[in-house]
């Protein structure tokens, strides 16, 4: 698996609850545009319409060797899941208010372009306070005991 880009951001803005496989439907040279340039994830996101799934804000860049064809670098680009993943992802957006995030883009191993997307919660900004405070003060324990453990 070689991961073309991820989303650091998601997982301090969001509380993430499931996450799936995707294919992406892709045009062209958007490909060869992956494998060279890589793309930007960090303003996309995902949205059901109908019975489908859409990415938006995915930034391709435009692949510069050709001279014939040349895709919008932030097309809405349709996402390949299950029916049962789709009608799943249908309740649970309508339900809870829930969005859909990309993790990150990777090649798998038979070199198909897969997204990962999360059901994600988004965190309010006292609860990423909290948690910054809760990681410094386990530092200050983890500095604390080791200087201890030094002294005996």
């Amino acid at each position: 698996m070689k991961i073309i880009a991820t989303n650091r951001k998601a997982r301090r803005d969001y509380e993430i609850l499931e996450t799936y496989e995707a294919g992406i439907e892709l045009k062209g040279t958007e490909v060869k545009s992956l494998r060279t340039r890589g793309c930007s994830i960090e303003e996309a996101f995902g949205r059901i319409e109908g019975t489908e799934v859409f990415i938006y804000n995915l930034n391709i860049p435009e692949y510069e060797k050709t001279f014939y064809f040349r895709a919008n670098p932030k097309r809405t680009r349709k996402l390949l899941l299950h029916k049962k993943e789709i009608k799943r992802l249908i309740g649970l957006v309508a339900q809870r208010g829930l969005t859909l995030i990309p993790l990150k883009i990777y090649f798998n191993d038979k070199n198909f372009v897969k997204i990962e997307i999360s059901l994600a919660k988004g965190k309010l900004l006292y609860d990423k306070r909290r948690k910054i405070k809760e990681e410094l003060a386990d530092r200050e324990t983890k500095r604390e005991m080791k200087k201890f453990n030094r002294m005996h």
